[in-house]
C-alpha cells in the first residue's frame, strides 16, 4: 500500500507539536502519578545534598532548574566528570512534595536537577556552561512548553564559590549578546531538595522516544539549535594546558612568581609588569600557558594591579573561598596549572560588575601581533 506523508508548513508544523504538547504532558503527568506516588529514596528527602561520596569526599554536587527535568537531566548526565544526576524539587515550602503537588504550582518549589561530578575532571564553571546551553535564561515565566513558576530556571549555589562563579558566568553571557532579552535566570542559595518519583528519574534512557519527543514538541530542540549553533555541545574537556611537566616550568620561574602563583602572595601594588599595561593582546598562565585574560576586558581600577571584567574563556578560571582578615574573599586561580592568579570583587564596571584583581606575577602578555606565531591564532580575531 502506498501511503504519502502528509508535509505541513513549518509554522503550522510547529503550532500543531506546540497544541500536542500541553495534552501531551498532561497525560504523561497523571499516568506518572498513577504509577508511582511515593518519592524514592529517602522517602524523597536527602537533606540537601546526595550523601557524602565515597572515595574520600572528593566528589562534588551543583544544582540547577531549567524547566521540565526530563530535559535538564539528559545533558548533564551525558558529560565526562558527571558521576550522576537525581531529578528532584527544591526551593519550596512543602514537606516531601510529590510531582501532583509541585505541577500545581502552589507548593513553591522548582523541578530541578542535582548534579554529582568529580572536580578533577569537570569544574564548576562547565557545569554552568551545559546549563547555559540547554536553558532560555530570559524565561521569567517558564521554560519553553512549559508555563509556570515551578519550571523557571534557577542556579542554586552551595556557599561562595558557587555563588561567585554563577553570578560571573552570566555577567559573561550577557556580555556575549547572545540574546536580545535580558537574563532573568536567578542565582539562589540551596535549599532543601526532595527526590522525584521513580519514573521521573532517568528519564532519557527510560522513554527514549517520549524524551525526544518532549524536546521537540516543547520548542526547547529548535530553540537551543537557533541560538547556539555548532557550540550547543559543551566542548571536549581535554586541553593542551592539562598535561605538562609543571616541576619543570616551576624552575623557570622568578622567586616572586613562584612565591605568587604558588604560596599565594600578592605582589606590590604599581610595581609589577602589567598594572597599566595599554598594549593589545591576551594574558596567559604563567606556568601553562593557559589563556586566561584579554587586555579588551582590562582597565585601570586605580588599585596598582592589573584588573579585568571577564575572564578570556569562561571555564578558563576557578574560585576558591578563603579566610580574610575581616571577611572571606574569592580567589581567582587558573584551571590547569591552579597558579594563584589575584581575587574577584563585585565593585567593577559594566559589563559584568566585576573586578578581577590580578598579579602580574602570574601572567605572560601575548601582543596581538605575535599571537598566531605563540600558537593563539584563534585569539587574533579578537583584535581585527
Amino acid at each position: 500500500m502506498n501511503v504519502k506523508r502528509i508535509v505541513l508548513p513549518v509554522g503550522l508544523m510547529a503550532v500543531v507539536l506546540f497544541a500536542a504538547y500541553g495534552s501531551y504532558h498532561k497525560h504523561d503527568t497523571a499516568e506518572a502519578n498513577g504509577m508511582n506516588g511515593k518519592p524514592n529514596g529517602m522517602n524523597g528527602k536527602t537533606n540537601g545534598f546526595l550523601e557524602p561520596a565515597t572515595d574520600g569526599g572528593n566528589l562534588k554536587t551543583a544544582v540547577f532548574a531549567g524547566g521540565c527535568f526530563w530535559s535538564v537531566e539528559g545533558p548533564f548526565e551525558k558529560l565526562d566528570g558527571v558521576v550522576g544526576v537525581v531529578t528532584g524539587y527544591t526551593g519550596g515550602h512543602t514537606t516531601d512534595p510529590t510531582y501532583e503537588q509541585v505541577s500545581t504550582g502552589n507548593t513553591g518549589h522548582f523541578e530541578a536537577v542535582q548534579v554529582r561530578y568529580d572536580p578533577a575532571r569537570i569544574s564548576y564553571s562547565q557545569l554552568l556552561q551545559a546549563f547555559w546551553r540547554n536553558t532560555d535564561p530570559t524565561d521569567a515565566e517558564g521554560q519553553f512548553g512549559d508555563r509556570g513558576t515551578e519550571y523557571r530556571s534557577v542556579i542554586f549555589y552551595d556557599g561562595q564559590e558557587q555563588q561567585t562563579a554563577a553570578e560571573a558566568s552570566k555577567a559573561a553571557l550577557a556580555a556575549q549578546g547572545k540574546f536580545e532579552k535580558p537574563l532573568v535566570t536567578k542565582i539562589l542559595p540551596v535549599a532543601e531538595f526532595y527526590e522525584a518519583e521513580d519514573v521521573h528519574q532517568d528519564f532519557f534512557r527510560t522513554h527514549p522516544a517520549d524524551y525526544a519527543y518532549n524536546d521537540a514538541a516543547s520548542g526547547r530542540e529548535a530553540f537551543l539549535d537557533r541560538v547556539w549553533g555548532e557550540d550547543k555541545e559543551l566542548k571536549a574537556l581535554e586541553s593542551p594546558y592539562a598535561n605538562f611537566d609543571k616541576a619543570e616550568r616551576l624552575k623557570s620561574l622568578t622567586k616572586l612568581q613562584v612565591d605568587v602563583t604558588q604560596h599565594d602572595r600578592d605582589e606590590p601594588p604599581f610595581q609589577n609588569a602589567y598594572w597599566n599595561n595599554a598594549e593589545a593582546g591576551i594574558y596567559v598562565d604563567i606556568v601553562s600557558g593557559e589563556p586566561l585574560f584579554s587586555s579588551k576586558d582590562q582597565y585601570d581600577a586605580g588599585t596598582g594591579w592589573a584588573s579585568f571584567t571577564r575572564p578570556l574563556e569562561p571555564g578558563s578560571v576557578v574560585y576558591r573561598e578563603v579566610g580574610g582578615f575581616f571577611s572571606d574573599e574569592i580567589q581567582v586561580r587558573s584551571r590547569y596549572a591552579d597558579s594563584f592568579l589575584g581575587h574577584v570583587f563585585e565593585d567593577g564596571p559594566e559589563p559584568t560588575g566585576l573586578r578581577y584583581c590580578t598579579n602580574s606575577a602570574s601572567l605572560r602578555f601575548i601582543p596581538k601581533d605575535e599571537l598566531a606565531q605563540s600558537g593563539y591564532g584563534k585569539y587574533a580575531r579578537l583584535f581585527q
